[in-house]
């Protein structure tokens, strides 16, 4: 198979053929400086016209429920307490535990009729503007592997990231920030490979500010200051560090992974002055910060990380993901637990969409809600709900995709898709599509074969783009 590769402005490859010292120079000329540009993950020509020029994915860790939130099924409340027949859901099992009613009322909302249920009421205000994916499934019964299967594509600890892809495939829009970055990403259930490059060049990882455990108000980028060494002194040390950089490279001719180490150290280098301008929020109005709910206690980290989502959006980043922390995965008391989670959420996402909207950046801007499973039909421990990887909702609204439709659909139970299911793969090349990105033409050589996001599988869902 052809490694299929991008037209770029300057090509990397013939950079380190025509000079000795490759991109070393280049780098401690922006150290300098000298305002050097081209160690950057450059910017790319799609293949495709683009919907979308960035991603903002909002990623709800541990699993809501979707037959609680999006997902109505009116007959879970009629069969609540019987057990569940595996044959009515197309199951091999005789039982699969006992139904569960939803505790919640659900209504319709906006022109298109979107059904949410009453924990939403801020976010149902822009029904219209939601594309709501009802039959989503993936594999993987466990966290770590789900959330592999959602960050990455695979169960395999060695794949790109989701943003790296996009990094790679598009590349920066802005010098000065890195293409990829996550806010307060998890620790747990796979950590760092949620948001690695794998076999990408290294400049291709996501930045992350922060961690789902700590408040993002205590956040900062890991490694970027030195508070010991002096301006003038850190530059020297950068010098003589990339100095060994450059001798490693020009001895092993060709190395990306040097390349890319090189281009970090120099974008490291110009986010020190850029990160914590974007970071401090005083330049915000109030009528902003009340917005995202910023200020009001049960709101204020969710709105400060989605209020940070859209401040990367309008500078340039090319994806950026916003975590919750590890708070949905509701094995018992589903209906305190999804109370207090979705007050968490719902102010700060409906202000980050009317924000990107009054901005004029919502309609190139792809905003993604899900996680990595919804939750069972059936009851677990009384009154808490399993993880249901079979089937579950994801929403996506802005960059390209028809507000106000609801797409596929799941049995009277919610247990399985029944119309138009939409797998992990078919996500995945679905948002790779909308951002100008073939997925089966995005590919990286690597030990001998070519990689890509969808591996073998996914079909764009050319349904919900507009």
């Amino acid at each position: 198979m052809k490694c299929h590769r991008f037209i770029q402005t300057t090509n990397r490859r013939d950079m380190l053929r025509a000079s000795a010292c490759g991109f070393g120079q280049l780098a401690l000329a922006a150290l300098a400086g000298q305002g050097a540009s081209a160690a950057i993950a450059r910017r790319q020509i799609p293949h495709l016209p683009a919907r979308a020029k960035r991603v903002i994915f909002l990623f709800m860790w541990g699993g809501p429920s979707h037959v609680d939130l999006f997902d109505p099924k009116p007959r879970l409340n009629v069969e609540s307490g019987k057990p569940l027949l595996g044959k009515s859901v197309g199951s091999d099992r005789d039982q699969l535990g006992e139904v569960m009613g939803s505790p919640f009322r659900f209504a319709q909302h906006g022109d298109s009729g979107v059904w949410m249920s009453e924990l939403f009421p801020h976010l149902s205000r822009h029904a219209d503007r939601m594309c709501v994916l009802r039959s989503v499934h993936t594999e993987g019964a466990a966290h770590g592997e789900a959330l592999l299967r959602l960050h990455t594509g695979q169960a395999n600890l060695v794949r790109p990231s989701v943003g790296a892809w996009v990094s790679y495939g598009l590349g920066s829009e802005n010098e000065s920030l890195p293409a990829f970055i996550t806010i307060s990403p998890p620790r747990g259930h796979g950590g760092v490979q949620n948001y690695g490059n794998a076999f990408l060049p290294a400049v291709h990882q996501g930045t992350a500010i922060g961690s789902a455990e700590i408040p993002i108000s205590q956040a900062v980028v890991s490694n970027l200051v030195n508070a010991r060494l002096k301006p003038d002194l850190q530059q020297e040390q950068l010098k003589l560090i990339q100095s060994l950089n450059r001798r490693h490279l020009r001895e092993a001719a060709i190395d990306q992974q040097i390349e890319g180490l090189i281009a970090n150290y120099e974008l490291a280098f110009r986010m020190q002055s850029t990160v914590p301008q974007i970071m401090d929020l005083n330049d915000e109005s109030q009528g902003t910060l009340d917005l995202y709910g910023v200020g009001s206690e049960t709101t204020d980290n969710f709105g400060r990380q989605c209020l940070l989502a859209r401040r990367f959006a309008e500078l340039g980043v090319r994806y950026i993901q916003v975590s919750t922390n590890y708070t949905w995965d509701h094995h018992q008391k589903v209906q305190e637990g999804h109370i207090a989670e979705s007050a968490k959420v719902d102010r700060p996402i409906a202000g980050l969409l009317e924000d990107l909207a009054r901005r004029g950046l919502l309609e190139d801007t792809l905003v993604l809600w899900g996680a990595e499973f919804g939750r069972t039909p059936m009851a677990e421990n009384g009154d808490g709900r399993n993880h249901h990887p079979q089937a579950f909702t994801m929403w996506a609204a802005g960059g390209g995709v028809r507000g106000g439709l609801t797409y596929g659909s799941t049995d009277d139970f919610g247990y399985r898709p029944v119309e138009n299911p939409v797998h992990m793969h078919d996500l995945h090349a679905t948002l790779l599509h909308a951002l100008g990105l073939d997925h089966e033409r995005l590919t990286y050589r690597h030990a001998g074969r070519d990689f890509r996001l969808t591996n073998i599988y996914g079909d764009v869902v050319h349904a919900i783009l507009a």
